[in-house]
């Protein structure tokens, strides 16, 4: 089944083990892409959250999705910008409850884009 590979099924059920899979079958040009830019990547993520909303995710849900993905950002990937890099640096400094509700506050301003 071609639901396996993801993170998100399309009956809206989330597999957080699934997400480093996820972004590591992204091209390395295509991740390039979306991180040189933060507009772009606001872009990026906004796109995904409507699709996860498209399917019933709510908030909640969302929020887990962004902190998994930001935990992989923040081990995998070095900021390519001012902006990833100060996201960067408070998601080091946060504790398990200050991450969490920043990857809310990231998935409210990737609605917002």
């Amino acid at each position: 089944m071609e639901d396996q590979k993801h993170a998100v099924t399309k009956d809206g059920e989330v597999h957080t083990d699934k997400i480093e899979q996820t972004i590591d079958r992204i091209g390395d040009d295509k991740k390039d892409k979306i991180l040189q830019d933060f507009d772009e990547f606001k872009q990026y993520l906004h796109k995904r959250i409507k699709i996860g909303e498209s399917i019933g995710l709510g908030e909640e849900q969302l929020a887990k999705v962004a902190e998994k993905v930001a935990d992989y950002l923040a081990a995998n990937e070095a900021p390519r910008n001012s902006e990833e890099k100060l996201l960067q640096e408070l998601w080091k400094v946060g504790d398990k409850e200050e991450r969490h509700k920043l990857a809310h506050l990231l998935v409210r301003l990737a609605q917002s884009s």
